[in-house]
C-alpha cells in the first residue's frame, strides 16, 4: 500500500514500523541472493560428486530456475487469495527444506528436485517481497523502501560467496572432506539454514498488507494496521482511497491483461516482460552463478576466483547503496538508461580482453598481470553499473508500474519472463564457454546492454513519486 504525502489530514508515517516491517520482508531477498549465490562455489565439486558433463553441470545450477519460474507465476495468484504473510510464510518453510535437501543430496536427481524446491522459494521472495513493501510504504519513500529488496539479495550472495570461501579454504576445496566428515560443498548449502529460520519467525511479527485486508472485506482489521503505519488519525481517509481503487476491481486473472477495447495483450505487459528479460540478458548472473568457474577458465586458482566472488558480492552492496539514494531522487529511467550503456562498455571491454588472451595447454585463458587487472576492473565496473540501475530500479519498476486490478496477474508473466530469460542463459554459458569461449560470449551479452539502453528510452515510463493509485489511473483501458 502506498501512501499519499503526509499532511494535517492525512495524518504522518509511521517511519520507524514502516522500516521494521520492510527489513522483515526483505529478508525474503537475502535468501533470494544467497540460494542465488551459494551454487557458485559449488558448481566443480558438484559436477566431480555427480560425474556431470557439460549439460549436465547447467542443469544442476540452472534447475533452481526452473522453480523460481513457477515460484513467481503463482505466488501473486495464491498471495491475492490466501493474502501476503501465510505465502510469505510458506515460502520461508521452503527454504528450510530446500537448504537441507541440497546439501544431503546423494544423486544429480536428488539435488535437482531440491534445488527446484527452493526455486519455487526465491521465485515467490522476488514477486512478494517487493510487491509487499509497496504496499505498506508511503510513496514518498517507496522507491527507496523498495529497493531494500535489492540490497538484502546483494548482502545474501555476499553472504554466501564470503560462507563459501571461508568453508571451501578451511577445507582445502569445495571437495574436501570439512565438519563431520561431510564434504565442504555440503556445508555450503547448510549454511543457509541459519538465515531460513531467521526470516520464519520474523514472519511472525509483521502484518498483512492492508490492500489485501480490505479487498477481502476485512476493513476493522485493516484499520488497525493502518492506524500502527500512520499515526494522527489518517487511516479512515486511506482506507477510502484504497477501497475506490480495490474494491470496485476483481481479482486479478491471467485474462485481465488483455485489453477488452482492442482484445490484445495490454502494452504494458510487453514492456514488463521486455524489462524483466533484458536485465538477465546481459549475463548478471553468469557472474554470480558461475563466478568461480569462469575466473578460474580465465587462469586464476579456485581460491583466487572464490576470493573474486568476495570482492565481486562487496561491490555489488556499496552501489546497491547508491542506487538507493538515488532512485527517489533522480527517478527510475534515467538509472536505467545508464546503467544499460555502463553495463555494455565494461562487458565489451571483458569480451575484448578475453577474446584476445592466449589459451595455456589445459585449456584456460593466460590472463597476464595488467589483462587480468583490466578483466577484473571491467568485471567489478558492470557489476557497479547492474548494483546502482538495473539490479534494483527492475524490482522497483514492477512492482509499480502495473495497474492495481491486474498487478498479480502482471507480476506473474513477468516473473516467468525474468526467470525464464536467467534460466536460458545460465543453462547455455557451459555450451557457450567450450565452444565459442568466453571472448564472444561476454560480446554477446554486452550486444544485448545496448538493446536494453534503446528500450528504457523508448517504453519506459517514469513512476517516481506517484502513488499506486494515480499510476493505475493512467494505465486504465
Amino acid at each position: 500500500m502506498s501512501s499519499s504525502e503526509p499532511n494535517k489530514n492525512s495524518g504522518t508515517d509511521n517511519l520507524p514500523f514502516v522500516l521494521f516491517i520492510s527489513i522483515i520482508a526483505a529478508l525474503g531477498g537475502f535468501l533470494f541472493g544467497f540460494d542465488s549465490g551459494v551454487i557458485n562455489g559449488a558448481v566443480d565439486a558438484l559436477q566431480r560428486e555427480f560425474d556431470s558433463d557439460e549439460v549436465g553441470t547447467g542443469f544442476n545450477v540452472a534447475s533452481m530456475l526452473l522453480g523460481c519460474a513457477l515460484g513467481a507465476f503463482f505466488a501473486g495468484t495464491l498471495a491475492d487469495r490466501f493474502g501476503r504473510k501465510p505465502v510469505m510464510i510458506a515460502t520461508a518453510v521452503a527454504f528450510i527444506i530446500s537448504a537441507w535437501g541440497s546439501g544431503a543430496s546423494g544423486s544429480s536427481g536428488e539435488f535437482v528436485f531440491f534445488r527446484i524446491l527452493g526455486g519455487l522459494a526465491v521465485g515467490a521472495a522476488s514477486i512478494l517481497t517487493p510487491a509487499y513493501i509497496s504496499e505498506i510504504a508511503p510513496a514518498r519513500i517507496r522507491g527507496r523502501l523498495a529497493s531494500l529488496q535489492q540490497l538484502m539479495i546483494v548482502i545474501g550472495l555476499l553472504a554466501a560467496f564470503l560462507s563459501n570461501y571461508l568453508i571451501a579454504t578451511a577445507a582445502g576445496g569445495a571437495s574436501e572432506t570439512h565438519w563431520e566428515g561431510f564434504a565442504a560443498w555440503q556445508w555450503m548449502f547448510w549454511m543457509e539454514l541459519i538465515p531460513a529460520s531467521l526470516f520464519l519467525v520474523g514472519l511472525i511479527f509483521i502484518p498483512e498488507s492492508p490492500r489485501f485486508l480490505i479487498s477481502d472485506g476485512k476493513e476493522s482489521k485493516a484499520k488497525a494496521i493502518l492506524d500502527r503505519l500512520i499515526s494522527g488519525g489518517g487511516a479512515p481517509e486511506k482506507i477510502k482511497e484504497i477501497r475506490d481503487t480495490v474494491l470496485r476491481e476483481k481479482k486479478s486473472s491471467l485474462l485481465d491483461l488483455i485489453e477488452q477495447k482492442t482484445g490484445k495483450i495490454h502494452p504494458i505487459i510487453w514492456v514488463g516482460l521486455g524489462l524483466a528479460a533484458l536485465q538477465q540478458f546481459t549475463g548478471i548472473n553468469v557472474v554470480f552463478y558461475y563466478g568461480s568457474t569462469l575466473w578460474q577458465a580465465a587462469g586464476f586458482t579456485e581460491e583466487d576466483a572464490l576470493l573474486t566472488n568476495v570482492i565481486n558480492g562487496s561491490v555489488n552492496i556499496a552501489f546497491t547503496f547508491l542506487a538507493i539514494a538515488l532512485i527517489d531522487k533522480v527517478g527510475r529511467k534515467p538509472l536505467l538508461l545508464v546503467g544499460a550503456l555502463g553495463q555494455a562498455f565494461m562487458l565489451a571491454i571483458m569480451a575484448i580482453t578475453f577474446f584476445f588472451a592466449p589459451v595455456a595447454e589445459t585449456g584456460n585463458l593466460e590472463l597476464g598481470d595488467t589483462s587480468g587487472w583490466v578483466a577484473l576492473l571491467a568485471a567489478n565496473g558492470y557489476i557497479a553499473f547492474f548494483a546502482f540501475s538495473w539490479g534494483p530500479v527492475m524490482w522497483v519498476m514492477l512492482g509499480e508500474m502495473f495497474p492495481n486490478r491486474f498487478r498479480g496477474a502482471a507480476l506473474a508473466v513477468c516473473g516467468i519472463s525474468q526467470w525464464g530469460s536467467n534460466f536460458i542463459i545460465t543453462m547455455t554459458f557451459p555450451v557457450l564457454l567450450g565452444s565459442i569461449g568466453l571472448g564472444l560470449s561476454y560480446g554477446i551479452y554486452a550486444a544485448f546492454g545496448i538493446l536494453a539502453y534503446f528500450f528504457v528510452w523508448k517504453f519506459i515510463t517514469e513512476t517516481k513519486g506517484r502513488t499506486l493509485e494515480d499510476i493505475s489511473k493512467d494505465t486504465a483501458d
